[in-house]
């Protein structure tokens, strides 16, 4: 260790407070991101109109964040760990902040879509790192309060989005109608990059590490394979390409598996770190994290546009709608974690994801009782039942993939596991073309616009609620109990994974 180096157990005082520091800082560049995609939900209309995008551009306004986001997290975090994770995270938060000011300042849709596809780009460096941070500066007795809190901000994150995004677009601040959603990013992004510099402590793999090109190539390759022909398919009429292509991406991923295996065994630097697989409760939890963000990518995409499209409301309408929801899941979350999951363990997870299905099920019910007369108030309950069953599953799910993460492999864990999310979002934003644009014709009159938007409404959901089960009984195979945490690594991690990573400043 070089004495610009500390190790982790020196000057504790000063550890802890800058530690606290970091978290906020590290927390508030999480919100970012979440607040990006659920104000661009709210927004969406608006866009559609002012820009005069298509429904396949407001599609990739949307999908291609999450492409280029899920794309790029195995690699975000492989290098956060290779050249430092506070190095990585301050290029990410700059990247991120620049490309909402292309956003903003986009002159058609075009430049909007490639726009995002750079802020997904960004995200993906700066994400990860996110993670591994927490994972590699909390000791482990405390990473269930630290993670309770990351739940209470996804929480925040979804109240905040909808209402944010939906009072900016109302104001049209300045004549600037729906670019303040991507302008705000701007101070936000460059106090968070002054603050980050001086107060998160810089840490790597404790032992080099080399950038993997060819997983790289090979991830990135199989996953636009496998999402780019889900988000154009019903655009391009389902092509004979598109199946072949995603059948294709199941070949690739075999020859990745293959390869990082060879890579492991000749170096010891894959991309993805197979081993962790071995790991029950990281195996278990990636499933559950990929299902979960297909439910999730078709949920909220279908609710923007049967809000605003097909009821009409205005986006400040929708906005406050969303509150109820979005309040339940931050007060579930944090309870879930520091009261709930150490007392029942796996059972509050199943919990939520039945009360998820309840939700869900209540809320097609009070929608096709109501029709396009439904108002808030009558939203309200399913959204509440639907928000506590999501707090209860976020928070505690997070924890249970990493518990037993070798701190070595924090950043290439906490890649996989926003990867697989963001995978899963992007597949449920690819089937909102099937499951809801499908069951609406090509040509409404007027009139025909709002009943096709609730019947199509109304069948996005039942299939959400599938979903859903499916999560429920997959959850079956994640731990009893929280695991116990031992400062170091998976159960059967050599000793020399489970060492402290190497902290620097």
């Amino acid at each position: 260790m070089t004495s610009s180096e500390t190790p982790v157990s020196s000057s504790v005082p000063v550890a802890d407070r800058r530690r606290w520091f970091a978290l906020a800082i590290v927390m508030t560049a999480a919100f970012m991101d979440l607040v990006d995609v659920t104000i661009v939900n709210i927004a969406i209309p608006s866009i559609q109109e002012d820009a005069g995008a298509s429904f396949s551009q407001i599609q990739w306004i949307t999908a291609g964040y999450a492409l280029a986001f899920a794309a790029g997290l195995i690699t975000g975090g492989r290098l956060g760990d290779i050249h430092g994770r506070k190095r990585l995270f301050l290029v990410g938060i700059g990247g991120f902040t620049l490309a909402s000011a292309l956003c903003g300042f986009a002159v058609n849709p075009e430049m909007l879509v490639a726009s995002r596809i750079l802020q997904g780009a960004m995200a993906a460096l700066m994400v990860p790192q996110v993670l591994s941070i927490v994972h590699a500066t909390f000791p482990a007795r405390e990473r269930g309060k630290v993670f309770g809190l990351f739940g209470a901000i996804v929480g925040l994150g979804a109240v905040s989005g909808p209402l944010l995004g939906a009072l900016l677009t109302e104001w049209n601040l300045f004549g600037l109608a729906w670019r303040p959603i991507f302008l705000i990013n701007l101070p936000v992004g460059v106090v968070a990059l002054l603050l980050g510099s001086r107060f998160i402590s810089e840490s790597k793999a404790p032992r080099a590490l080399k950038l993997d090109l060819v997983g790289v190539a090979l991830v990135t390759l199989g996953l636009l394979m496998l999402l780019y022909p889900l988000t154009r398919g019903r655009e391009l009429g389902w092509p004979l390409w598109g199946y072949l292509s995603m059948a294709g991406a199941l070949v690739v991923f075999a020859v990745l598996v293959a390869y990082e295996r060879r890579k492991a065994a000749r170096d010891g630097s894959p991309l993805v770190e197979l081993s962790l697989f071995r790991v029950k409760s990281f195996a278990a939890g990636i499933v559950v994290q990929t299902v979960f963000g297909v439910a999730l990518g078709v949920f909220f995409l279908v609710w923007t546009l049967y809000m605003q499209i097909g009821l009409g409301w205005s986006p400040l309408r929708a906005g406050l709608t969303g509150v109820p929801f979005s309040v339940a899941v931050s007060v579930a979350a944090g309870m879930s974690v520091q009261k709930l999951v150490p007392r029942f363990g796996r059972k509050v997870l199943q919990a939520g994801a039945l009360l998820m299905v309840a939700g869900v099920l209540l809320y097609v019910a009070e929608s096709d009782r109501y029709g396009l007369r439904i108002t808030s108030w009558q939203m309200a309950l399913p959204l509440v039942v639907m928000g506590v069953g999501m707090g209860l599953i976020v928070a505690p799910l997070t924890d249970a993939v990493l518990s037993e993460v070798p701190r070595e492999h924090a950043g290439s864990a906490s890649g996989l596991i926003n990867t697989v999310q963001q995978m899963g979002n992007a597949l449920g934003l690819g089937l909102v073309s099937v499951v809801f644009f499908g069951v609406i014709g090509d040509r409404l009159t007027p009139a025909q616009v709002g009943p096709a938007f609730v019947d199509a409404f109304q069948h996005a959901l039942l299939w959400v609620a599938g979903v859903l089960a499916v999560i429920f009984v997959l959850m079956a195979a994640l731990p009893k109990r929280p695991a116990q945490h031992t400062e170091g690594a998976a159960e059967g991690a050599p000793a020399a994974e489970a060492r402290e990573p190497e902290l620097v400043g």
